[in-house]
């Protein structure tokens, strides 16, 4: 008998096959992407490179999910462009070593928060929020864009009115060539977009490369030198006078970045059937926005444009990450030449097209149809327009917290009755069939009660009492409140005394055990614990209804 020849082992397992498949993939968007990053940042072209180096490798060895792709991102280029402007002035060497700090000292804050454990910090910045702001983001992007396309000088800040007046003053010195090289890539991108094997932004590089030694003497700027290893000084700490700016530009980049990370890094968590580890997250970004901030990179994060990427071209593990950062790695070394050599309208049609994406109005049509957030998201759009772009971000989050508040405070409270036969206890006014138990008031505050809210509360409950005259018991549902401050707990005692004063008993139904365990320990004199056990409104008004029967008999 011959012996069978053993099967072949595979050189690499279908999984990492793939993992090595995505990584190549994805590379050759990240680098145009990094090199076009660091214009809107206003900073030297070797600081998205090595800021995506930096977040590649520190999230493939540390991370969690199989699929983020951390590297620049354009939100946060152009908070920092916004905050580096303003604390250095436009002098390119200044604004490099305090964007260099400021990268470093966000990183700083990324580690504290991890190490707080403070993973649902992301949740300050509402959805609408959000959309508004990249919205608007996406505009001011694309205006700061069109000099590079167009070959004109560089526009300064990021006040919209400002920069087009600033572009239609220089309308008459657009550089024909310049413009028509930067249309041409534009709209080969977006035709690429129909053609999914194509991938648009590195065939508009590879041309713009091969034709560069004609572009140049026709006044087609190109990207320049790319140092990767530049001169390394300590960073500069902010002066005196530059401590709040400093913390309110950490501040935006921390919740910018990690608003997109976590977004992205959660919607393909809840695809895929993946847990996320919120905490981890924010030490990995910290660690990886700290050694890019060290080695003059940008501010990274998860960016969606990448992790998508990354997930459709079938990545299966964070190896794909870190061959991504190898194949970059060997694409500097070999062609970094060449990448000097790329056209700056190319870049700026790079841009624009990552985020025209962001431009499509059906994504607040959500709000329209459910009548919901409408003014958040529209206010978040002018206040970027407006305000610029870290204080458009900043006042759009202030705005929506407002209305929260607003609606929070807005005292509502409804009386409840009995719904037919059931054990149902609903609003009468939205159920004018329900029956109200003879004698029992039921009272359900419609929010959480907390110290703006609970003075205004308490007022509409002794107005539905004086409504009610001849109750001799209210029943107070607290399933809305899942704890009380001291506030509410005077206004509680107030109301409970004021009842008492007129013989009525109260009673409150639907308590959490952390609330029942306050009024126990807080032991209000018109509240003994024997109120508080009633576990159902149904209960609560059952044995109130009892108590006056007993009390009718023994009289």
């Amino acid at each position: 008998m011959s012996a069978t020849a053993p099967t072949p082992k595979p050189i690499l397992r279908p999984g990492l096959l793939l993992d090595v498949i995505a990584g190549l993939s994805v590379a050759g968007l990240l680098l145009p992407e990094a090199v076009a990053y660091s214009g809107i940042a206003g900073l030297p072209p070797q600081a998205g490179v090595i800021a995506l180096f930096a977040g590649l490798i520190c999230y493939g060895l540390l991370g969690r999910s199989r699929y983020a792709i951390v590297s620049a991102t354009s939100s946060s280029a152009a908070v920092l462009a916004a905050g580096t402007l303003a604390l250095a002035g436009p002098d390119g060497a200044t604004r490099a070593a305090v964007a260099a700090t400021m990268v470093l000292l966000t990183g700083g804050c990324f580690l504290i928060a991890g190490a707080a454990r403070l993973g649902g910090l992301s949740h300050m910045i509402a959805r609408p929020v959000l959309r508004g702001f990249t919205f608007g983001l996406a505009a001011v992007i694309a205006l700061k864009q069109l000099p590079n396309l167009s070959g004109l000088p560089p526009l300064r800040g990021d006040f919209v009115p400002l920069l087009l007046a600033g572009l239609l003053r220089s309308f008459g010195r657009i550089q024909p060539y310049a413009i028509g090289v930067g249309v041409a890539a534009l709209l080969l991108q977006f035709l690429c977009e129909r053609l999914r094997r194509v991938p648009g932004s590195l065939l508009v590089i590879v041309l713009g490369i091969a034709a560069s030694g004609w572009f140049g003497p026709h006044g087609v700027a190109l990207t320049g030198t790319i140092d990767l290893v530049p001169t390394w000084v300590l960073p500069v700490w902010p002066r005196t006078d530059q401590w709040l700016p400093s913390i309110e530009l950490a501040a935006g980049l921390l919740l910018i970045l990690y608003a997109e990370s976590y977004g992205s890094i959660r919607a393909f968590a809840l695809k895929h059937g993946e847990r996320v580890d919120a905490n981890r997250d924010l030490l990995v970004l910290g660690l990886a926005n700290a050694l890019s901030g060290l080695l003059h990179g940008m501010p990274v994060g998860a960016g969606y444009s990448g992790t998508s990427a990354n997930e459709a071209a079938g990545a299966r593990s964070r190896a794909a990450g870190l061959v991504a950062a190898a194949v970059l790695l060997l694409l500097v070394a070999l062609l970094l030449r060449w990448i000097e050599r790329i056209p700056l309208p190319v870049l700026a049609a790079i841009v624009i097209h990552a985020v025209s994406k962001s431009w499509r109005l059906s994504a607040f049509r959500p709000y329209m149809q459910w009548k919901r957030d409408r003014l958040v998201a529209l206010a978040a759009v002018l206040a970027v327009l407006a305000l610029g772009i870290l204080n458009g971000l900043l006042a759009a989050i202030a705005f929506s917290l407002v209305m929260l508040l607003r609606q929070l405070a807005t005292p509502r409270i409804s009386v409840l009755g009995r719904l037919g036969d059931s054990h149902d206890y609903v609003s009468v006014e939205s159920h004018p069939q329900a029956l109200e138990p003879a004698g029992v008031l039921i009272l359900r505050p419609e929010q959480p009660l907390f110290f703006a809210n609970a003075e205004a509360v308490m007022t509409l409950a002794r107005q539905q009492v004086e409504a009610h005259a001849g109750s001799h018991t209210v029943v107070l549902s607290l399933e809305e409140s899942p704890d009380l401050d001291s506030t509410v707990l005077e206004a509680l005692a107030d109301f409970s005394a004021w009842l008492d004063a007129r013989a009525i008993s109260l009673r409150v139904a639907r308590l959490k055990d952390v609330v029942r365990l306050l009024l126990l320990r807080a032991a209000l004199p018109q509240l003994p614990a024997s109120a508080l056990d009633f576990w159902s409104v149904e209960d609560a008004a059952t044995a109130s209804v009892d108590a006056a029967t007993t009390r009718g008999s023994g009289s």
